[in-house]
């Protein structure tokens, strides 16, 4: 593996996420420049771009801990940062990983950079046990989050804001969504035993693996009898608990996970909705894999311009999956973290009202439609619930839930309402 070039890579993500760049994008385009990346340096660039934007906190106090003055270059800076993630939370041999970068760093500009970058990530291995304590101590570095972030969540949940905090930075667990029509949690635990994949149950039709595996590696993977989906997403299903011959509608349907779960849930008709041609495909493919693509009505629009799409018939129950912040599932999207602002709930609530509203026209009288977001912030949430029930008296809220991000789910909110 060419280590010299994965941290030249990854700090080019490092860089491109501080300049606001969604880190997904950004890989898939390295990747589409770098055809010939082996599959362990593809897993290497991963980690590393991730696990920077997962630990940035820390990682950028105990390098400014280091330094008289802030970096000014913004390519050096990203470097270094790669660096110290792989010496710190990798166990990459130390000499390797300094040599290279400073190999690498010397190539930036007239190699004016290499003994201070050599300075820096050799004062680190002398002086990594005294920086890391010193995170602890400061709010950023501990949490590995903005602090308005952590002051929002110490605001809103006082009782569980530092559960939340360990868990947006850990690894999100790989579960499992077992079709309900072909087996069930317990028997695919055997599956997977059989098949030398550790795993438990996590509910009926749920499995958490030990360890995260390839697809292609799961039993019956293939043939539908599985999913990837997150445990708190399976909850969509269940709340709007779809009945056969209903009609329903998917808005906002990629990537397709909630639209197989309706699907395996009851023999309804679904018509799955979404902005992005390209991602609509994703849920075409998810629905073929599942053998249930001739009960779905795959159609590209913006759900809120009913002209667009809308036939007039009423569906009996409406997924009103919208767009947010995702700050439930910044484990996943560590970059999420950095990318987002204070006002960014407040600006993305205001759009979900307008498609809120053009979706509850679609809806019958005695319909249900189940609001969803996979965010924590109460803007997109409570309030987004309760700010639509005051603009409708027809609308009569059932339930609603906050699923706060712990080790076996991501975060997520549900509000199911009814029409009256």
């Amino acid at each position: 593996m060419s280590m010299a070039l994965v941290q030249q890579l990854a700090a080019q993500a490092v860089e491109a996420v501080a300049q606001g760049q969604n880190l997904q994008d950004v890989l898939a385009a390295l990747r589409a420049k770098h055809p010939d990346l082996t599959a362990q340096e593809n897993g290497a660039l991963q980690d590393i771009a991730y696990g920077c934007q997962r630990y940035l906190g820390s990682l950028k106090f105990m390098l400014g801990k280091m330094l008289t003055r802030p970096i000014s270059d913004s390519g050096l800076e990203s470097r270094l940062l790669a660096a110290l993630y792989q010496l710190h939370y990798t166990r990459n041999a130390p000499h390797a990983v300094v040599n290279e970068a400073v190999e690498g760093i010397a190539k930036i500009g007239r190699g004016q950079y290499r003994s201070f970058a050599n300075a820096v990530l050799r004062r680190f291995l002398r002086e990594r046990e005294t920086l890391a304590a010193a995170c602890k101590h400061h709010l950023e570095a501990k949490h590995n989050l903005p602090q308005w972030w952590v002051a929002y969540l110490q605001n809103h949940y006082p009782k569980h804001w530092h559960n939340i905090t360990t868990a947006l930075q850990s690894h999100p667990p790989m579960t499992l969504r077992i079709n309900r029509r072909l087996s069930n949690a317990e028997d695919y635990v055997r599956r997977l035993a059989e098949a030398g994949i550790a795993a438990q149950a996590a509910a009926e039709y749920a499995v958490t693996l030990t360890e995260a595996v390839p697809v292609a590696k799961l039993p019956g993977f293939s043939d539908g009898m599985v999913s990837v989906q997150d445990l708190g997403a399976q909850k969509a299903a269940e709340l709007l608990n779809v009945r056969d011959g209903e009609r329903v509608l998917d808005a906002c349907a990629a990537p397709g996970g909630k639209t197989g779960h309706l699907l395996e849930w009851a023999d309804c008709e679904v018509t799955a909705l979404d902005i992005d041609e390209g991602r609509l495909k994703r849920v075409e493919s998810n629905v073929v894999r599942l053998g249930m693509d001739d009960r779905v009505r795959l159609r590209c629009a913006d759900a809120q311009d009913l002209a667009a799409w809308y036939d007039g018939r009423m569906f009996d129950a409406v997924l009103a999956d919208v767009p947010c912040t995702a700050s439930g599932v910044a484990r996943r999207n560590p970059d999420i973290k950095w990318l987002r602002r204070p006002q960014d709930a407040a600006k993305t609530a205001r759009q979900q009202e307008t498609l809120l509203d053009a979706l509850w026209q679609t809806l019958k009288p005695g319909g249900r439609m189940l609001l969803a977001t996979c965010s924590i912030f109460d803007e997109e949430n409570g309030r987004q619930l309760q700010k639509f029930l005051n603009r409708h008296a027809d609308a009569q809220a059932l339930e609603s839930h906050v699923l706060l991000p712990n080790k076996s789910q991501d975060g997520f909110y549900y509000a199911l309402i009814q029409k009256q």
